[in-house]
């Protein structure tokens, strides 16, 4: 589950992170009225006003049809307001939204740390993950902040570094320590990055995170160290241990059918192919992937109904399925071992009649318990299902649909 920039940098400062101070507005109004308390709270004359969207590149990103950027600078009350009318209810496009951008519905009035006239701050980059080849957690940073960590990786991999954390001892001092230096620092600035990735570190673990990136790293022109951006993505398998994360979970941000189709308890991804798939388990769904390429189509779905598909979830995942105008086909893909084929065959049967005129060839293919009896409800049916014992066979059929 991601989180917008101004919830990460919450949970970030509850652990003690020094953070670039903000205050989140829904509207240009509440804007302004934020711009004078952060003014009264932290004596800052200018401020950065910054799109809230579950996206990177927002400082390069535009508002769909202008020139204004997803970040930007005010230097006055009345900028605040301007900048705030140009983002709030419109789409910002960047490179990671793609051209159909995403709508923007909150700002975030940061204070100004860059002070002006004062001497250039540094920026670095830091990010906490889990290198998924040593099984341990691994804090990557990098002298080059405020770039794309991707450029720096491919041009200038030497400037990359990468402490990797024992999770039988946890961080330990020296690396804290090791870390400042590789990034050049001394005196003040050093201790408050010491204290900076340890408190950074405990954040990352308490909250079950799968990545904390931080980019742009601050040091301040007097010695400060700060997060000014912070992304945060969540573990949803620890979710349970966290209700008041999973409350701040934004579903204006994710994919309107994806969040439906968790409603229902399936586990449901849009692709850009041609042919529907309904499968039960993880594994089976991606070998039915890979068996719809083979068969010269492409899957137009990932969609997992679990170990205990019934018939109002198939019917759901149906529904789902069919407002892909892309989709040409759809291969369902069950094996009957918790659950057995004949009920499934059945609730295929009956969806299919709820359902209405489908327009698209259905092809079943039940394997495992019951899984002949499953055969001939669906030979039976009178409606226009295909159905398969074989994986081979279902692989056929879909080439003979898409022909």
């Amino acid at each position: 589950m991601n989180l917008h920039e101004y919830q990460g940098k919450s949970i970030l400062k509850q652990f003690g992170v020094a953070i670039q101070e903000g205050i989140v507005a829904d509207t240009p109004e509440q804007a302004v009225e934020a711009a004078k308390t952060l003014q009264e709270q932290t004596g800052t004359g200018w401020w950065v006003v910054k799109s809230q969207i579950h996206a990177g590149g927002r400082g390069k990103g535009k508002i769909e049809g202008t020139e204004q950027r997803g970040v930007a600078l005010a230097k006055s009350l009345d900028e605040v307001k301007q900048i705030s009318s140009n983002i709030l209810g419109k789409k910002l496009i960047t490179l990671q939204t793609g051209e159909k951008g995403k709508t923007v519905n909150k700002v975030l009035i940061a204070q100004d740390v860059y002070y002006p006239g004062a001497e250039k701050p540094s920026e670095f980059y830091m990010s906490v993950l889990l290198n998924r080849g040593s099984g341990r957690n691994v804090i990557m940073y990098s002298t080059e902040g405020g770039m794309d960590i991707e450029s720096v990786a491919e041009h200038t991999p030497h400037l990359i570094f990468k402490e990797e954390v024992d999770p039988r001892v946890g961080l330990r001092d020296f690396q804290c320590r090791q870390i400042a230096f590789n990034l050049g620092l001394s005196g003040d600035s050093f201790k408050s990055m010491v204290k900076f990735v340890q408190a950074l570190y405990k954040a990352y673990e308490s909250i079950d995170a799968s990545m904390f990136e931080i980019n742009p790293v601050l040091k301040t022109s007097d010695s400060k160290i700060i997060a000014v951006d912070s992304k945060v993505t969540l573990d949803g398998n620890g979710l349970y241990r966290h209700p008041d994360l999973a409350a701040l979970r934004d579903t204006s941000e994710e994919d309107a059918t994806e969040v439906e189709a968790g409603s229902y308890g399936l586990n449901y991804v849009k692709l850009d192919g041609n042919v529907g798939c309904m499968v039960n388990g993880a594994g089976l769904a991606m070998a039915t992937m890979d068996i719809i390429k083979l068969s010269g189509g492409e899957p137009a779905n990932f969609l997992d109904v679990g170990g205990t598909a019934n018939a109002a979830r198939v019917e759901q995942a149906f529904r789902i399925i069919l407002r892909d105008e892309n989709v040409k086909a759809i291969l369902v893909n069950i094996f009957g071992g918790i659950v057995r084929c004949d009920r499934v065959a059945q609730g295929i049967v009956d969806a299919y009649k709820n359902i209405g005129d489908i327009k698209v060839p259905i092809i079943v293919r039940l394997q495992g318990t019951n899984a002949e009896e499953a055969k001939q409800i669906i030979e039976h049916s009178g409606l226009k299902v295909f159905s398969a014992i074989q994986l081979q066979e279902a692989a056929d059929l879909v080439k003979q649909v898409l022909a």
